[in-house]
């Protein structure tokens, strides 16, 4: 059925009410002025779901009536069908309805506010979040560095341990792949590692016990050239002055230096503790290292889990060329010195050699201050001249470390800056003391393998790169194009 309003009736049960002008006064007083009859249609605003209400205006009763036109009807307090109440959509105490303006038609011509960060210069606004992500970083940094100076006792014999399976571990596949099986090969390399530990120490401490009396002699008996050498140079030194009061020095420092020995007895406490950790360690490392590193690879984001794999086999495969050219390096070194103060004659020839080798692991610093050493104990024990002979001789080992073989054993597995290096090792040295200049070059080393991966414009699966091998240390070039 279809209204005189030219639009289809409400079907019924529909709920949309249809005011009627023989209900409503005011509708049958306006139909009775104009002359003809009027029916007011009205229906929900389906496109808009406001509830607004629209009226049609009444169709001409008479003939010949043209089309009607839509009137607006005038606004009545008493109008059931027009919604006047507040928004929840809108802010408090605004109201809506067919003579409020629309809030979007309202703010279609006016002009848009610029946001806050608009207002800022862009140059300023890039240094100040550059600040900001630098100041970030550099609080990471710090926590890093304290938890590691408060867990020392664990972090430095942990990390001795990654040096010594970087080491150990070509070793233990090596056997693996000659069918040995894997436990087996670990327990091989650890016993024979500890066995050449041992019979190390156990030459040097006898050698040192043996020769102690004769070197005591030796310098006795050097005390009047050495008296000599001293008043030659224009400080005039008494070397027997000297003596006594170094000897004085120690009455009267008796107590610190019982103190200091109650805290050397806690140090080599912590000594033990640190070796048993890292032996514990070292074991679990040459055994379990691959599904070690696979639970620890989880942490990253599984977007980028397979980048940072890459990155961490090379970084393992430069350590692992630093560590095995600073050995071949340290065994040079000794070598070259202990031969060179056993043909001069100069006592304690291995203990010195084991220092050497020792030293050799600590970069610039530790070839320095070892050389020193064997140069003070040829002075003491053989004179000057021999003094001389001995220093001419660990300038001569150090020039060919120098230039000749961390050059050629190291290659492109380690590409560090001389800089770089006497960096890190002061930054060790004041961080974590002996143990941070033991560490400081090869943690520099893993991370710029890593840094030198992650920036890397060429991918490649996890599985090409082997971080047992150094010249993996480096990504292949790009592709050309």
């Amino acid at each position: 059925m279809t209204e005189r309003t030219g639009r289809p009736a409400a079907p019924s049960g529909s709920g949309i009410p249809h005011p009627r002008h023989d209900d409503d006064p005011a509708l049958r007083g306006r139909a009775s002025a104009d002359g003809h009859h009027a029916e007011p249609a009205q229906a929900a605003d389906e496109d808009s779901g406001a509830g607004h209400a629209r009226v049609v205006a009444p169709r001409p009763a008479g003939p010949g009536a043209g089309a009607h036109r839509a009137t607006p009807a005038p606004h009545d307090d008493t109008e059931p069908l027009l919604d006047d109440t507040t928004d929840h959509r809108r802010g408090a105490g605004q109201r809506t309805g067919p003579h409020v303006a629309d809030p979007a038609a309202r703010a279609a011509g006016a002009r848009p506010r610029p946001s806050p960060r608009a207002e800022i210069p862009r140059p300023l606004r890039i240094a100040s979040e550059a600040c900001a992500r630098m100041l970030v970083i550099a609080a990471g940094f710090a926590l890093l560095v304290f938890l590691v100076i408060e867990l020392r006792v664990v972090v430095v014999p942990v990390a001795i341990a990654v040096l010594l399976s970087a080491l150990l571990a070509p070793l233990v596949r090596w056997l693996h792949e000659r069918r040995v099986p894997r436990g087996i090969a670990t327990a091989l390399v650890m016993v024979g590692g500890l066995a050449a530990l041992g019979g190390l120490l156990t030459a040097v401490v006898s050698t040192l016990v043996d020769g102690t009396s004769q070197v005591v002699a030796e310098v006795t008996d050097n005390v009047g050239s050495l008296q000599g050498l001293a008043d030659a140079t224009p400080f005039r030194i008494d070397v027997g002055v000297l003596g006594d009061q170094v000897l004085q020095a120690v009455r009267d420092n008796q107590q610190t230096l019982t103190s200091g020995a109650v805290t050397t007895a806690a140090t080599v406490g912590e000594i033990l503790a640190g070796f048993a950790l890292c032996l514990f360690a070292l074991i679990f490392m040459l055994h379990d290292g691959r599904r070690i590193w696979g639970f620890v690879r989880l942490l990253a984001p599984r977007a980028r889990r397979s980048r940072v794999d890459v990155a961490a086999r090379r970084a393992f495969a430069s350590l692992v060329g630093y560590v095995r050219a600073t050995v071949l390096v340290a065994i040079v070194d000794a070598l070259g010195i202990g031969l060179g103060l056993w043909a001069t004659g100069v006592p304690f020839v291995l203990p010195l050699a084991a220092l050497v080798f020792l030293g050799a692991f600590v970069p610039i610093i530790g070839a320095v201050l070892t050389g020193a050493v064997a140069v003070l104990v040829a002075l003491a024990t053989e004179g000057p001249v021999t003094a001389l002979i001995v220093l001419g001789v660990v300038l001569a080992v150090q020039q060919l470390e120098s230039h000749v073989l961390q050059p050629v054993l190291m290659g492109r597995a380690v590409r560090l800056h001389p800089l770089a290096v006497a960096l890190g090792v002061a930054v060790g040295v004041v961080v974590a003391g002996i143990a941070g200049a033991l560490l400081a070059v090869p943690l520099l080393a893993v991370l710029t393998a890593a840094v030198r991966s992650l920036v890397a414009s060429r991918e490649v699966a996890p599985r090409a790169v082997d971080p047992l091998r150094p010249r993996e240390a480096n990504p292949p070039p790009a592709l050309p194009g």
